[in-house]
């Protein structure tokens, strides 16, 4: 297996016509961009927060402390001069985990989009060594290009490992299943849209019941901010479902979310009523039990991303 492996990326390399000159230079250019890796990293963080969804992967100061020094480390080691079986082995483990993880092959590729500008301008500005960098900078071109051939191999296998142990029934199934799945996708958006448009009209009728002084100022006012707490779980349920439509996973946690805010705007009205005491201490019960839900939830997925950040 190892052999094997060893032969895979030696053609790999053979490919990129990447040689043991490549290695020189990029070993050459070490020292000069190793002294600009600081500025390489607050450049890169700038660039990936860009992406907006960054966040939902480096989640704390402890996890980007983590992808900081393991971003350095990936990034210095472009020019050790070394380039074998190891070497390809850690950086398809990386691929790996951007799968596992769920990021987008995009922001792979923007991601080394910046890489690639960063280290060829510095080479320009900081390496006057040579007066031509031509080799020097192809060096750096092939390295960068055999990087990212490897990370969204992972990507590349995992779709076709999936697709190729289906039968032609369960293929064609699968295509029936996925277009169905995006009608309802799309049902179910137009759905969330009509809550959110009836929880407006809620939020409207309870203004008229306190301004025409049907309600008393005490419950127009609590179930006012009752209705404002539905329509903001509905526009948070919108958001979650334009992501999944996008690629993105499915959040449960936002579900719940909507069944506290309603469960909370009935403890809001019930309060007022003394008569209504029991029901206000079931519906906190369950709004207890949702919250339990709602933070197991919450807890378990800041656990797989603090596991896969120490891989990565």
């Amino acid at each position: 297996m190892d052999s094997s492996s060893e032969n895979d990326y030696s053609a790999l390399k053979a490919h990129y016509h990447f040689t043991e000159e490549d290695e020189e230079r990029l070993l050459a250019l070490k020292p000069f961009l190793e002294a600009s890796v600081e500025d390489f990293l607050t450049g890169f963080y700038e660039f990936i927060w860009g992406f907006g969804k960054t966040a939902e992967f480096l989640k704390d100061e402890e996890v980007v402390s983590r992808h900081r020094g393991k971003i350095r480390e990936w990034y210095l080691d472009l020019f050790n001069g070394t380039y074998k079986l190891t070497y390809f082995r850690k950086l398809y483990k990386i691929g790996e985990l951007h799968v596992r993880l769920g990021l987008p092959t995009h922001y792979v590729n923007a991601a080394f989009n910046y890489v690639r500008v960063f280290t060829l301008g510095r080479i320009h500005r900081s390496y006057t060594g040579k007066g031509d960098l031509t080799d020097d900078l192809k060096s750096v071109e092939r390295i960068l290009d055999i990087n990212l051939d490897v990370l969204t191999s992972s990507y590349r296998q995992e779709e076709v490992g999936r697709f190729l142990s289906l039968s032609s029934i369960e293929k064609t199934l699968l295509g029936l299943l996925k277009r169905a799945s995006s009608y309802f996708n799309y049902l179910l958006a137009s759905a969330l849209v009509m809550v959110a448009v009836f929880a407006v009209g809620l939020f409207g009728y309870d203004v008229y019941l306190l301004t025409s002084g049907k309600n008393s100022v005490e419950e127009g006012i609590l179930t006012i901010l009752g209705s404002l707490l539905i329509l903001w779980a509905a526009i948070e349920l919108i958001h979650q479902e334009i992501s999944h439509l996008r690629g993105g996973g499915f959040a449960l946690e936002v579900f719940i979310t909507l069944a506290i805010a309603a469960l909370i705007r009935k403890i809001l009205i019930f309060s007022l009523s003394p008569a209504k005491s029991v029901d206000v201490l079931m519906y906190g019960v369950l709004v207890l039990c949702l919250s339990v839900s709602y933070w197991l939830i919450t807890q378990k997925s800041k656990k797989k991303i603090k596991e896969d950040s120490i891989i990565l």
